[in-house]
């Protein structure tokens, strides 16, 4: 019975989305915000179900009872648990505040947004590439549409690059798996892991290739550079609720990275192993130096995040490449911060564009905001949390990502990256709290209200960042137990227990 927990991150979301284009639920706006509340509560219970369970040991379903490599095989452990947790935690809060009425801005939001999550929870939960491909799909559908959410010019702009672009992922995505299935006759990611240490000369230079590939495609969707100029414009261009969903889409990039790379071409691989190993460390250099100079550049404070964003890429890119226990637990605990911290403060942002009039929150003088003593608190907590000061949990996953870098020779240049990246934080957010907060012209405020919902989804996302802090030992246990169970993946015995199952 507890290996049919694994199932129910993905059908939770599938049902609700299913049920949410009925006629009787897709006219009543009250029916839509209730059922698809209750789904996403429901999910978020399932994926602390799942999470506890794994506690107890890696969890392997094979769906029909169909064995590798025909099946298709979910697979949950302690970091894919955990990051379902994650998905199903932000999809809550953000369709909290969306039900304020960002959700009436445009049609289908309710069902697109419960596809959207099942897509993410799907991706983390596969343990067959192919099925992979399939979620992101169904990630990408949906967010095409999300994308575009509330109508206007800029949005359609940035979503035609964003479409565009991410279809030609797909593409080389389909080309990857076409050439690893010729060369090693498998999609499942155990039976794939076993089989490419012992691929002749011909067939690796050919599995090369489409690890490469993945690489690539994967990195698109992490936005690494060079391919992570989409992100800034697209996540400035949507609205609130969908650019904090948004937050967790890198996440799902870099976690394939960390599957695909790490399981089917690492330390096992024979010749092939750790192929992608000598291209994340000046990927991961050079994605926090232009995120870092992009964010000093940035006119306006969903801009800004954005930037944040691709520096926080950078950095668990360097976790990624360090590739030991102590790195990968540091960059759990440090990827959960930063898709909170960003969500919060893309949430934050979109009351800002409501209370500025023309504005919006680009970083100009304007009006004073209404409860200005409110806001600029949580803007400062959050500054504080994205900066990696103490004592929220930004500064933990910081010191403990630095505290991970034991290697004299990559000390120097991850230090100053990490460090100089949160000084970069520090001067950019400090200049849009000053522009936003004091830079103001006139006496009176712009005549707009805060919807309770919009600062009760800000505050449940900003009080889990300092609980990250009081409960800092449950969480690095949790984060300790996915390192754990990642690095134990990589193993071949289990690699061996789980095509068996």
């Amino acid at each position: 019975m507890i290996k049919h927990l694994i199932t129910l991150p993905i059908l939770l979301p599938m049902l609700t989305g299913l049920l949410l284009l009925l006629p009787q639920l897709r006219h009543n706006v009250r029916y839509q915000r209730v059922t698809a509340s209750l789904g996403n509560l429901a999910s978020l219970i399932a994926c602390v179900y799942l999470l506890i369970a794994v506690q107890d040991g890696i969890i392997a379903y094979a769906l029909g009872d169909w064995k590798a490599p025909f099946g298709i095989v979910l697979y949950g452990d302690g970091l894919s648990a955990l990051l379902v947790c994650l998905s199903c935690l932000l999809g809550f809060c953000v369709h909290l505040y969306a039900c304020a009425g960002d959700d009436q801005r445009g049609p289908f939001f309710h069902p697109l947004f419960m596809f959207q999550i099942m897509g993410i929870n799907g991706a983390f939960l596969t343990g067959d590439i192919f099925n992979l491909f399939v979620f992101f799909e169904i990630l990408l559908i949906a967010s095409y549409s999300l994308m575009v959410h509330g109508g206007g010019k800029a949005k359609i702009q940035a979503n035609v690059h964003y479409v565009f672009l991410n279809l030609i992922g797909s593409a080389l995505f389909l080309f990857a798996l076409g050439t690893l299935y010729g060369a090693t006759g498998t999609l499942n990611m155990a039976d794939m892991a076993q089989r490419v240490a012992l691929l002749d000369a011909e067939q690796q230079l050919i599995a090369k290739a489409g690890a490469l590939l993945l690489l690539a495609v994967f990195g698109l969707k992490a936005a690494m550079v060079p391919v992570h100029f989409w992100l800034p414009k697209t996540y400035a261009s949507a609205t609130a609720p969908v650019a904090a969903l948004f937050a967790i889409m890198t996440k799902v990039g870099l976690y394939s990275i960390w599957r695909v790379h790490g399981a089917i071409f690492g330390d096992y691989a024979g010749e092939l192993a750790n192929v992608a190993q000598p291209w994340l460390w000046p990927i991961g250099l050079a994605t926090i130096a232009l995120g870092v100079i992009a964010a000093l550049a940035s006119q306006s404070l969903r801009t800004l995040i954005s930037n944040l964003v691709i520096v926080s890429v950078g950095t668990l890119l360097i976790t990624i490449y360090i590739h030991q226990l102590d790195a990968t637990r540091a960059g759990v605990y440090y990827l959960i911060h930063s898709t909170l911290s960003c969500a919060a403060m893309f949430l934050l942002a979109g009351v800002f564009v409501s209370l500025r009039g023309k504005a919006e929150d680009r970083l100009v003088s304007a009006k004073p905001m209404p409860r200005a003593g409110l806001l600029g608190s949580l803007f400062a907590l959050l500054a504080i949390a994205l900066i990696g000061m103490p004592p929220l949990s930004g500064f933990v996953g910081k010191a403990l990502i630095l505290q991970s870098i034991q290697q004299p020779e990559l000390q120097l240049w991850a230090w100053s990256a990490i460090l100089i990246g949160g000084l970069a934080a520090l001067i950019g957010l400090s200049r849009a709290g000053t522009t936003l907060f004091w830079n103001t012209s006139g006496d009176h405020p712009e005549a707009s209200t805060i919807h309770p919902l919009q600062i009760t989804a800000i505050l449940l996302l900003v009080i889990s960042l300092p609980l990250m802090v009081v409960f800092g030992g449950v969480l690095t246990e949790l984060s300790d137990t996915a390192a754990q169970h990642l690095h134990r993946a990589l193993e071949v015995e289990t690699l061996l227990e789980v095509s068996q199952w």
